[in-house]
């Protein structure tokens, strides 16, 4: 059995992934999946939000093994998950069996006009620092993040209800922006197996930041030309599958960087 452990992004918890652990589970034999939260999501909320994201990878390191849950892991992350994926290989590659890095970006290897596209640094701002109401705010990060808005508005009024249950402060959101910014990528690349996937379509983070880390550390890669930033929601099929295919040495569809 492989444990898969699933990190999300910038003020997402666990249940944003929606079906997709159901879908990823379905797809790979013998897979145990695990979501995780990050200090200051989810019911970690009251928690503060680390600083660095390493620290955010010792998190995640003491959780599962709180839970009784062994290494090796394989993680699949989105975003600042995806940062912290990366940490933890670089700093316990003896852990990870592999990482799947879904839209990421990582200084220096990405200008920060990519790693943040220019046109939404307002929106980011509204988010992070004006008081919108909770319904508009869910709208506004549907329409950042995802390709098919238009089809799934009906998403907003359960992501308004996690936002009610377990509210994200505006501290800790600026504290998960801050580490994300200042992130560093390792001088040398991780050891773990890797696989890079992104969606031409994102409209938070550029898709060639993506691109331009699996062309730098020579990993697997493939892109979704018709979906966004959240690519597990846009279409968790094609994810899982393009997993599966990597996993299983099926890389014909697998693009080069």
């Amino acid at each position: 059995m492989s444990t898969w452990v699933l990190l999300r992004g910038l003020m997402r918890e666990a249940r944003h992934w929606g079906d997709f652990p159901s879908v990823l589970g379905a797809a790979i034999a013998d897979a145990r999946v695990v979501s995780l939260d990050l200090p200051g999501n989810g019911p970690l909320h009251r928690m503060p939000s680390p600083m660095r994201v390493e620290q955010m990878a010792q998190y995640c390191r003491q959780e599962l093994r709180a839970r009784g849950i062994a290494p090796p892991y394989h993680v699949l992350a989105l975003s600042l998950g995806a940062m912290v994926a990366v940490a933890w290989a670089t700093a316990y590659p003896q852990e990870l069996s592999a990482c799947v890095l879904i839209n990421t970006s990582l200084r220096p290897l990405n200008p920060f006009y990519r790693r943040l596209r220019p046109h939404n640094y307002l929106d980011v701002c509204k988010l992070g620092l004006m008081p919108l109401d909770q319904e508009r705010q869910e709208r506004l990060i549907l329409r950042l993040t995802s390709c098919r808005g238009d089809a799934q508005w009906a998403i907003v009024d359960a992501w308004v209800a996690y936002r009610r249950e377990y509210p994200v402060s505006r501290r800790n959101a600026l504290r998960q922006l801050s580490a994300a910014i200042r992130y560093r990528a390792p001088a040398t690349p991780p050891v773990t197996p890797m696989l890079v996937l992104a969606g031409a379509q994102d409209k938070l983070v550029d898709a060639r930041c993506s691109q331009q880390l699996a062309s730098r550390w020579q990993t697997a890669f493939a892109m979704h030309p018709g979906a966004g930033h959240d690519l597990p929601l846009d279409d968790a099929h094609w994810v899982a599958q393009q997993v599966r295919d990597w996993l299983t040495g099926a890389t014909g569809q697998l693009e080069k960087p």
